[in-house]
């Protein structure tokens, strides 16, 4: 028996089901899903049910292995042909706008704060990551142009890898070599990540497109295997593994792969079970008697923030592309912040950078006070902006869920070198009412069959079965597959003459 391994099961599955209900909640309420999960880590912690977690070795670790999941699904459901048309603004601004952003942060809460120069531009640093989280779950429920949408939500895929190699050389020296060999380093890490991602993605989906895996289930593991082993190949490289894993997801999610559906369903359950898990953590690492000092430096910090430096690094980043005013304001102010800082406060805390501590407790503040303001008002400034797009769908899923609002099942048949069913017409299938051949693949080409379609060896046909028909569709097809044409002559199992 193990006691200790039981309640955590216990108090883990009661966490996660209570997160799980409460998107629907928060839904409602208009809050983040977000905050939720930071509030039930922080109820669960010290000043709740007294559970004490302070491994900011192990939260970091954690956390990059949930940044790294966020990142993939980020990049497996983003849709090349939205995404080129705007790959040079959103690579300005996660990097001109990066160092923008770094900048005026450290000059502001160096003046304001009286903080050391690396300790302010560990702010600017820590601060200027977009969070993808947080960005593919709020614009996704807006009715906006999809240039905007697909630029924010690129800005958040791509801006992270810049920012850890920025953070973590603050963290560890501050810039001890010359300036040049500093910006070399940055370029290469980008360039390296990069092409891992495009090498992974490639050969992925080579793989992928003539794997013959025993299951369905396989595809979407295989898939997201593929994105993890790229980020691993880029750190091995000393490269960014977090746009390798953005990169590889992107050509992976826009590749004509079998089972693509499933894919993108099993990778948006992963990446929200890495969100309440990375979300709750950090609430758990948070200590809520120490939150109360942070308050005003959060909040002197946010608004150099949202009112100075993101306005000015998207004005900067903006400038060689055709970006009108309204569309650089709603993108100044749809810059989300999320777990991303929050995660990245723990790089220099592990390092035991003085005053890490407070950076620590502040950016927990920032984000969560700025949060809730910017995400409740994105609606409204949109429409003030005149920024929306009423004719846009906010949320477009292709997926199975009609069918069970209707209880039916999809059936997938083959015809086999040998089968009866090659050279029956459909209408001859003679399918029970509520049951239809709504597809038929034939030569890697699908389309809906007349009645007078006549079946070949090697078609794969899709039927649409209502619950109540779907046993009597089965046995009719195998009465077909035993006697062909002949099947309505004899019985439902095609064995036997009625009476």
């Amino acid at each position: 028996m193990t006691p200790g391994l039981d309640i955590a099961l216990l108090l883990g599955a009661a966490v996660l089901l209570v997160a799980v209900g409460a998107v629907r909640l928060s839904t409602r309420l208009g809050v983040p899903s977000l905050l939720v999960y930071l509030a039930l880590g922080v109820a669960i912690g010290e000043s709740g049910l007294g559970i004490r977690f302070d491994d900011v070795e192990l939260t970091r670790t954690l956390g990059f292995c949930a940044l790294i999941v966020i990142i993939a699904e980020g990049g497996l459901t983003a849709r090349w042909t939205t995404l080129r048309p705007v790959l040079g603004l959103a690579s300005a601004l996660s990097t001109v706008g990066v160092i923008v952003s770094i900048v005026v942060v450290g000059v502001a809460v160096h003046l304001l704060l009286g903080l050391d120069w690396r300790l302010a531009l560990l702010y600017g640093a820590v601060l200027s990551s977009t969070d993808a989280a947080a960005v593919f779950a709020t614009l996704r429920r807006l009715r906006l142009p999809p240039r905007l949408v697909a630029t924010l939500e690129a800005e958040s895929g791509m801006n992270d890898a810049p920012v850890v190699l920025l953070v973590v050389l603050l963290s560890h020296r501050g810039f001890a070599h010359p300036w040049w060999y500093e910006v070399a380093l940055v370029c290469y890490e980008l360039g390296v990540g990069a092409a891992v991602g495009v090498a992974a993605g490639v050969a992925g989906t080579w793989a992928l497109r003539r794997a013959a895996l025993p299951s369905a289930g396989l595809y979407p593991i295989a898939a997201v295997g593929i994105t993890v082993l790229a980020y691993a190949a880029g750190a091995v490289l000393h490269a960014s593994g977090f746009l390798a894993v953005y990169v590889a997801g992107v050509l992976l999610g826009n590749a004509r792969l079998s089972h693509r559906q499933a894919i993108l369903g099993f990778a948006d359950g992963l990446a929200w079970l890495a969100q309440i898990g990375l979300f709750v953590l950090l609430g758990l690492l948070a200590s809520p008697g120490r939150l109360d000092a942070a308050v005003l430096p959060a909040v002197v910090a946010g608004l150099a923030l949202v009112l100075l430096a993101r306005p000015l690094s998207v004005a900067v980043s903006a400038l060689p592309f055709r970006v009108g005013l309204r569309e650089q304001a709603f993108l100044s102010w749809a810059g989300l912040r999320g777990a991303v800082p929050i995660v990245l406060a723990t790089i220099p805390l592990s390092e035991r950078v003085p005053g890490a501590e407070r950076l620590f407790d502040v950016v927990f503040v920032l984000v969560v006070i700025f949060t809730l303001v910017q995400t409740g008002t994105l609606g409204p400034f949109a429409r003030r902006l005149r920024v929306t797009a009423p004719a846009e769908a906010a949320e477009i899923h292709v997926e199975t869920a009609p069918l069970e609002r209707m209880r039916a099942d999809l059936l997938q048949v083959e015809v086999p070198p040998g089968s009866r069913l090659a050279g029956v017409h459909v209408d001859e299938l003679r399918l029970p009412l509520g049951a239809s051949v709504t597809l038929v693949l034939r030569d890697g080409v699908g389309f809906v069959p007349a009645p007078d379609t006549r079946l070949k060896t090697g078609d794969s046909l899709l039927i649409v079965a209502t619950a109540g028909v779907r046993d009597a569709a089965e046995r009719r097809l195998r009465a077909v597959s035993r006697r062909g044409r002949l099947a309505r002559w004899f019985g439902e199992y095609g064995d036997e003459v009625p009476n």
